[in-house]
């Protein structure tokens, strides 16, 4: 399962004489994605480049323990994912600390010009700061990650059925907040 290049960075950070030159091989790989799958989960820069740090220091601590049965991103995203979790429990008024929408950019959602597609951007961010702490996950990993049922069950250990009733849900409150709040 596990990919070519993917087992040469492993074989590198299991390797004591090789082990920081692939953990940088690693982090040079996987830092954008994994920052930015963070990023959309807490929103805060200072808060997602924290997350990030803390998992790739898990990921340098625990290296010798991934045993290759899934594929190298699915292994960090849930470490990253896990970190996310920690935060959130941690700090239970993360919702307080998104983006703050003006009140004049909270009007009107109708029309074509630039102004109005951040309106509706924004709009659709606060829907998604409004999902329960599951469903957030799961759908910034299947709508943003793109991620398959299979490789989120993976990560977050949950049936792919589970998975897409989150989402499901996820969707249907979404849709629901953009009409109540046009």
């Amino acid at each position: 399962m596990i990919e070519e290049a993917d087992a040469y960075i492993l074989s590198m950070m299991k390797d004591p004489v090789l082990r920081d030159k692939g953990f940088l091989k690693l982090m040079d790989t996987y830092k954008v994605p994994v920052y930015w799958h963070i990023r959309r989960l807490v929103e805060s820069h200072e808060d997602a480049e924290d997350i990030l740090q803390e998992t790739f220091i898990n990921v340098y601590r625990f290296a010798h323990t991934f045993k290759g049965e899934s594929r190298i991103f699915t292994w960090l995203y849930r470490i990253a994912t896990n970190e996310c979790t920690k935060y959130f429990r941690k700090n239970r008024n993360w919702l307080k600390k998104g983006v703050n929408v003006p009140q004049e950019m909270a009007g009107d959602l109708s029309g074509n010009d630039a102004e109005h597609g951040d309106r509706i951007i924004l709009k659709f961010q606060q829907a998604i700061r409004q999902l329960p702490e599951k469903q957030r996950i799961v759908f910034n990993m299947r709508y943003y990650d793109e991620l398959s049922y299979e490789d989120m069950g993976q990560i977050l250990n949950t049936s792919v059925n589970a998975l897409k009733t989150n989402y499901h849900y996820a969707s249907e409150k979404i849709r629901q907040y953009l009409i109540d709040h046009a």
